[in-house]
């Protein structure tokens, strides 16, 4: 008896799985509060150099002392990052002359004015992170997208070793603290630090909770166990438009977003640990106690009658010898055969490219005819009905086609803003939601494509090696913004150009439609030369918990 029969003995979907992923939905819809939160926390608004009071203004406007003081760009504005070295009075007569000498314009001497109509502060106006030093406000979501990769290590591996439940209650807690000592941040170093921290600490929620959900479901109810907490992060990225549009102060809005952890916290009280994972480790009593509550929950009180603590252990020793004879496969083996190499440097490339397109677009939430606010809620709404036309998609068209495409045409869409005028703002809207939309499809349809790619011997290793690979995607997205200082253009220009290179890649890849689970590496590489996957072998699998969740 393997652990999908016993599952199925003390109901394998029922009330008590309904309750656990509406427990687990919490920290999935509590994520996107920090891995979007740059938009909000380090947003730039308007500024200028800011001129010292002299006597000589006494009798000019505001708008007379900008002028005089202040260069303009090509289009008319003010300049944010110069000013006269001395006073230009001819131009009160003709504001359209040049100045009396060119090289008279240097950078700001006294800091900056900033236009509180929209945020009180930020993190860029409370240490003048602009300018020369603007490089220093996008780095904030970088360190924290470090922390996230350096994260997926240890919550990986500490998972795997002490537990789901324990490791998801250490990540509520240090990211409760960290979140906290963040707002808290009296120095931009400070700021850095324990962002990272909170990175680390956040990481073990996006890693636990799905395979945490799909542990205690068949597998016919895995798909829609993942897709469900999937919609939650939506849910998520939608409420956090409402929680900044609310809260505009950086300190108050990191507060806002860290306390939601202590009802985190709290609820997992009533989460009950992997049976799976107490089977691999040889705790039978326990697995037997969360599968009697299990049973209990879900009607089944003949339960205790039919499955015994004899019956768990022979099941746990069968699946420790097939475990064993299957080897410990590296993550060299991951490039060993022709076939896995293809594999793997593909499935690198899309990874890297999907997260990299995802926070791309995710983090540029302006100049598309909506405010920040609206834009932010809007991207949020437009990824659930993309997630629930992945799961059509794929059993339609195939999975290579519908990643390949998604990523492919959200690229486009980026491309096709970079030559709609600003002026037609609804049109450009529409047009960055439609690529917004492909994104998510993109990211959704990666986790259901890769562990169909590699063979049960590699699969966690190749979902490690991807969910690294796409962290540095995702790092590296915010800094491609400062691209914008050699050409405007070119931030948007890589993100399209980057998305559509990744996103052919994809045709590279065998189709896994109808098709099973590739057991070993000789597998794969029959199924390289016939064209087929070759059957499964053992179900009783735990749920990587190195993959990535956004």
């Amino acid at each position: 008896m393997n652990f999908e029969d016993i599952l199925q003995e003390a109901g394998s979907f029922g009330k008590f799985q309904i309750f656990m992923l509406f427990l687990l939905c919490l920290p999935r819809f509590i994520l996107p509060f920090h891995f979007l939160l740059h938009n909000f926390l380090a947003a730039i608004p308007s500024h200028h150099c800011a001129i010292p009071h002299q006597e000589q203004f006494a009798n000019l406007t505001e708008e007379e002392v900008l002028l005089i003081n202040i260069p303009r760009d090509f289009e008319g504005a003010f300049s944010s990052c110069e000013m006269f070295s001395e006073p230009q009075f001819h131009l009160l007569l003709n504001a359209t002359q040049e100045p009396a000498n060119t090289s008279s314009v240097q950078s700001c001497q006294h800091g900056w004015v900033y236009d509180q109509s929209q945020f009180t502060s930020t993190v860029a106006t409370q240490w003048d992170l602009v300018c020369e030093q603007r490089s220093l406000n996008q780095a904030t979501a970088t360190f924290f997208f470090i922390g996230v990769t350096i994260g997926a290590v240890i919550f990986g591996y500490l998972s795997d070793r002490f537990g789901r439940k324990i490791m998801l209650l250490v990540s509520f807690v240090c990211t409760l603290i960290f979140g906290l000592v963040s707002s808290a941040s009296v120095t931009y170093s400070m700021l850095a630090v324990t962002r990272t921290l909170t990175g680390m600490a956040i990481c073990g929620l996006s890693l636990i909770v799905v395979p945490l959900g799909m542990e205690w479901v068949d597998i016919q109810h895995r798909s829609v166990s993942g897709v469900l907490t999937s919609v939650f992060w939506s849910f998520g990225n939608m409420f956090l438009a409402l929680i900044a549009y609310l809260v505009r102060d950086w300190r108050w809005l990191l507060l806002a977003v860290t306390l939601p952890c202590v009802l985190g916290i709290i609820s997992l009280w009533w989460v009950s640990e992997s049976a799976r994972w107490f089977l691999t480790k040889g705790k039978l009593k326990q697995a037997h106690k969360h599968l009697q509550r299990c049973a209990k929950m879900n009607g089944q009180n003949d339960f205790g009658a039919k499955i015994n603590l004899e019956i768990l252990s022979k099941t746990a020793a069968a699946a420790a010898a097939r475990a064993k004879s299957r080897g410990d496969s590296s993550y060299v083996s991951l490039f060993r055969t022709l076939m896995l190499r293809r594999i793997s440097l593909c499935m690198g490339a899309l990874w890297f490219g999907v997260a990299f397109s995802y926070y791309g677009m995710s983090m540029n939430i302006t100049g598309f005819g909506l405010g920040m606010y609206m834009t932010q809620f809007v991207f949020g709404v437009i990824e659930i009905p993309a997630k629930l036309i992945v799961l059509i998609a794929v059993n339609r068209i195939g999975r290579k086609q519908c990643q390949a495409w998604s990523l492919i045409l959200a690229g486009l869409c980026i491309g096709a803003n970079i030559v709609i005028p600003t002026s037609l703002g609804t049109l450009r809207s529409v047009v960055a939601i439609t690529g917004k939309g492909f994104s998510e499809a993109a990211f959704t349809m990666v986790f259901l494509y890769t562990p169909e790619l590699y063979p049960t011997v590699l699969r966690q290793k190749g979902l490690g090696y991807c969910s690294f690979v796409a962290r540095l995607g995702g790092s590296v997205a915010p800094l491609i913004f400062l691209l914008d200082t050699v050409w405007k253009l070119l931030p948007q220009v890589t993100y399209c150009a980057m998305a559509v290179l990744c996103g052919s890649v994809a045709f590279l890849l065998p189709e896994t439609l109808n098709v099973r689970l590739p057991e070993t590496i000789e597998d794969i590489e029959k199924q390289s030369s016939e064209g087929k996957q070759q059957p499964p072998g053992d179900v009783f699998e735990v749920m990587p918990l190195h993959s990535l969740q956004k």
